[in-house]
C-alpha cells in the first residue's frame, strides 16, 4: 500500500479503536481496542494494512466498519 493510503487506513483504524473503546472489555485475549482492529484486519488479509494491495484498500475500510458493527 502507498504511503498515503497506509497514513488513511491508520487513521480510519485509530477512529475504530476510539469506537470500540470500553466494548472489548471482556475480549478473550485481553487486547485493547486498537491492537484488536489491528490484528483482525492482519488475520483475514494475512498481512498488516501497510503491506495489503492498493486496490484493496475500500475493502479493509469496509470490514473495518463491520468490525466497528459486531465488537467480539
Amino acid at each position: 500500500m502507498n504511503k498515503e493510503n497506509a497514513s488513511k487506513l491508520w487513521k480510519i483504524i485509530q477512529e475504530a479503536g476510539d469506537y470500540l473503546q470500553g466494548q472489548l472489555a471482556n475480549h478473550p485475549k485481553g487486547r485493547n481496542p486498537y491492537a484488536h482492529v489491528a490484528i483482525c484486519v492482519k488475520d483475514k488479509f494475512q498481512m498488516s494494512y501497510k503491506n495489503i494491495d492498493d486496490d484493496k484498500f475500500d475493502e479493509v475500510v469496509q470490514y473495518i466498519e463491520f468490525l466497528k458493527k459486531n465488537p467480539s
